[in-house]
């Protein structure tokens, strides 16, 4: 079974920087393409970065020109590395692989990490 494990998040100030990890057991990880999502407190979980499996990105327009995500499939793991945050980046994220519907990605495991916890403070 996939297991998905996230970590790197933590408090930090507006204007801050955290690099977000996700490793990923039990899958051929380097035949598909992933992403970051995230959920803040009473809204709905939304795709903030996704790459391809040759690496091509896309983000969500909030954060773009302000997080990278990037992949090592020698270590079965993304990253999400989030430069000049603010308060409403705050939220947990997540990992997923992700499957591209023609008009969108679509999440394709079922399960979810415990995710980690990004909150950005004032």
């Amino acid at each position: 079974q996939v297991q998905l494990e996230e970590s790197g998040g933590g408090l930090v100030q507006i204007g801050g920087s955290l690099k977000l990890s996700c490793s990923v057991s039990g899958s051929r990880f380097s035949l598909i393409a992933m992403g970051w999502y995230r959920q803040a407190p009473g809204k709905e979980r939304e795709l903030v970065a996704a790459i391809s499996v040759g690496g091509s990105t896309n983000y969500e327009d909030s954060v773009k020109g302000r997080f990278t995500i990037s992949r090592d499939n020698s270590k079965n793991s993304i990253y999400l590395r989030m430069n000049s945050l603010k308060p409403e980046d705050t939220a947990v994220y997540y990992c997923n692989a992700l499957y591209y519907s023609g008009t969108h990605y679509v999440p394709i495991w079922d399960h979810w990490g415990q995710g980690t916890q990004v909150t950005v403070s004032s």
